[in-house]
């Protein structure tokens, strides 16, 4: 499927500071991309991803963390988990919205500082009608400038489960390297999960090229 990382619902260039692993995260700004608005998560999204997310096509390949079948509730939960991960500046959640329409979100995209231990900086997801397109290539491109460029993040990994092609595609194409291979355990069960690394000059060098 394309699209999915291992995570979901529970679930200004040219900065001089480099943000590490403990720096907390400024408030995630508006980003926009040919196709796509990617605008801060809000409560008000529940509903919706409460409609688009709860997929068996969209959820197999996430971290068994996530409840499956999903609680009538989950995404309200999962929404006021996000917007407390970003208040305390932990995390950054987007809704995907596409200019052409729907006006509401068709998925997310998320991204958190290196701990140092979990090798996985970004998670996302799209609704099954919307795969593709190369919509969630577009929101990533996005997201890891801004990364490198207004953070001035020096790297970033990733992960995804062996068998979600979509996910597997978009690193190939931004030029990470895949670095290892583990068990990791998703809602669809066990199964090999790939860690995937991209060093800033690399992308930078890619887009100039």
């Amino acid at each position: 499927m394309a699209g999915v990382e291992c995570s979901g619902p529970a679930f200004r260039h040219g900065s001089e500071t480099e943000m590490t692993a403990t720096s907390p995260m400024p408030s995630p700004p508006v980003l926009e991309t040919p196709r796509l608005v990617l605008r801060p998560l809000r409560r008000k999204d529940g509903p919706v991803i409460q409609h688009r997310f709860p997929h068996w096509e969209i959820v197999r390949h996430l971290s068994a963390g996530i409840p499956w079948p999903y609680p009538p509730d989950g995404a309200a939960t999962h929404v006021d988990a996000c917007l407390g991960e970003m208040a305390r500046g932990e995390k950054a959640h987007w809704a995907l919205i596409p200019r052409s329409g729907p006006a509401d979100l068709i998925g997310m995209i998320s991204l958190w500082p290196d701990d140092g231990v979990s090798r996985s900086q970004r998670g996302f997801w799209l609704a099954p009608e919307f795969h593709r397109r190369g919509l969630m290539m577009e929101a990533a491109e996005r997201v890891t400038a801004y990364a490198f460029l207004d953070l001035g993040w020096p790297e970033l990994w990733f992960t995804n489960a062996q068998e979600n092609l979509g996910s597997r595609r978009i690193k190939e194409k931004q030029g990470a390297r895949l670095v290892d291979l583990m068990i990791g355990r998703f809602v669809g069960g066990p199964g090999p999960q790939m860690v995937w690394h991209l060093l800033r000059e690399d992308w930078m060098a890619r887009m100039a090229a």
